[in-house]
């Protein structure tokens, strides 16, 4: 190996480690391009691996509590259950297993002006109701126990310790397998009111796969601070 092919190969190196973990697509983009592809083939996508980012602004459960130079970071999973029929098991045993088989990461919202009609709801009264659409993007997944022993508590999630002066700009990144169906949809409707003149429709879009990994990175060099992969453990 010549002394210019090892620099090469140490340059190379270097600039993998330094860079930044961030999906290089958006969910909404992610989800556009899967989808297209499951309707000219239902198999198709099925396997592959696909990088997220998880958005932490729609995340009540995450925090991030200081222990002198280190800093715990929380991503509690306790409620980020999907409630789509699909997900829906009401015959578990609620001792070992979860009423609900999806967990869910929020990955995007995306909202929609669709511009404003004229209508009565209040007999007489007269109003503009406008119109707005909302997308919410999702990563849909069942192996969560993969990470964590199952328990009955609130705090239970992700959790890594990280030095603190990294902690402030920490961000959340997924890697998962999709999987059957590879994605999927829902909508809620809710019609404009006198006290709420408003249509409002709500799209819920999950990308489906087998989670692989989540990794806390620094969000100003993009260096990766933790990642917890799957352990081997019983459900």
């Amino acid at each position: 190996m010549t002394l210019a092919f090892r620099s090469l190969m140490m340059a190379t190196l270097l600039a993998a480690q330094l860079m930044p973990l961030q999906a290089a697509e958006t969910a909404e983009q992610q989800y556009g391009y899967f989808f297209a592809r499951v309707q000219a083939n239902p198999s198709s996508g099925m396997g592959e691996r696909v990088e997220l980012d998880i958005d932490l602004s729609a995340s009540p459960g995450f925090s991030v509590t200081a222990k002198g130079d280190q800093a715990e970071i929380r991503y509690r999973m306790a409620f980020n259950n999907i409630a789509e029929g699909w997900s829906w098991r009401p015959l578990a045993d609620v001792a070992v297993d979860d009423y609900y088989r999806y967990k869910f990461l929020p990955l995007q919202s995306v909202e929609e002006s669709r511009g404003e009609y004229t209508f009565e709801d209040k007999i007489g009264v007269p109003q503009q109701m406008k119109v707005a659409w909302r997308y919410d993007y999702f990563l849909a997944f069942e192996n969560l126990y993969d990470f964590y022993p199952r328990a009955a508590n609130d705090e239970a999630g992700f959790v890594v310790t990280v030095p603190a002066s990294k902690a402030h700009k920490v961000v959340m990144h997924a890697t998962a397998r999709l999987v059957a169906p590879v994605v999927s949809e829902s909508t809620t409707f809710w019609k404009a009111t006198y006290s709420k003149p408003t249509d409002f429709t709500l799209k819920k879009r999950y990308l489906v796969g087998v989670l692989e990994s989540v990794s806390f990175i620094d969000g100003e060099s993009g260096r990766e601070l933790q990642r917890l992969e799957p352990i081997a453990q019983k459900h």
